[in-house]
């Protein structure tokens, strides 16, 4: 017999703020924010519930200064056992002049999946902007320097440096647009011990507010607790609603 199936994702997007960044004018704050809320069930085979919210606040002043603050929030039960619980906050404020950006970061993190009580970390570092225009498009890399420090659900901690390596692209045409941003982050004492991040976004807008939007997102992680899995893919497909 096949497995029934059935996926369902339901997204929010509220803008605050019409106005993009370089638009602004000098000694202005603006303030902008989004949220996204999406479920996943699947019964059959396997049976698996999943939810998760985004939400990211971006504070604007003047005409070169940034700082976004993101969170997020993912809860997942595999066959009714508890497998997700994913808890992420973090800070990039930024500096940015023609295609020069210098960042900042400041991140906060609990993973159930992988076995971690706390995370943090601190870092800093330049980015390029090979690519930007008025309509939100964007192609750029960042590399930042950061200190982490890890609190395992096992009573064992550790401490590293990592080299961040960012890739960020923004495209959109027409009723079509695409948000990419992946990361490589390996410990700069052994490169084989590295995490991978990346997520994608296709949304097709079939209203001035609202879209249909599928999402997809992978994470890898070398080093992790024994008997933890050491990646996680996600996909979710729904429907958002964005105010300009």
């Amino acid at each position: 017999m096949r497995p029934s199936f059935l996926l369902f994702s339901a997204g929010l997007l509220l803008t605050l703020s019409a106005s993009a960044a370089h638009a602004q004018q000098p000694d202005t704050t603006l303030i902008r924010y989004s949220g996204q809320l999406a479920g996943q069930y699947t019964s059959g085979g396997v049976n698996r519930t999943l939810f998760s919210t985004n939400h990211s606040v971006t504070f604007l002043r003047g005409l070169h200064f940034g700082a976004p603050v993101t969170g997020s929030f993912i809860f997942g039960k595999q066959d009714r056992l508890l497998k997700e619980r994913e808890w992420l906050l973090n800070t990039t404020p930024y500096y940015w002049k023609g295609r020069f950006r210098f960042y900042g970061i400041g991140g906060y993190e609990r993973s159930n999946l992988r076995g971690i009580d706390n995370r943090f970390q601190v870092g800093a570092g330049p980015g390029w902007a090979f690519y930007s225009d008025s309509l939100g498009r964007e192609v750029a890399v960042s590399n930042l320097l950061i200190r982490e420090s890890t609190y395992f659900q096992d009573g064992s901690t550790r401490f590293v440096s990592r080299n961040s390596t960012r890739l960020k692209a923004a495209y959109s045409y027409r009723v079509f647009s695409l948000n990419s941003i992946t990361f490589y982050q390996p410990n700069l004492q052994n490169f084989q011990d590295y995490r991978v991040t990346q997520q994608s976004t296709l949304a097709l807008r079939f209203t001035p507010r609202f879209a249909i939007s599928s999402t997809y997102s992978y994470t890898f992680e070398r080093r992790v607790l024994e008997g933890k899995p050491t990646d996680n893919t996600n996909v979710t497909v729904g429907v958002t609603y964005s105010t300009k």
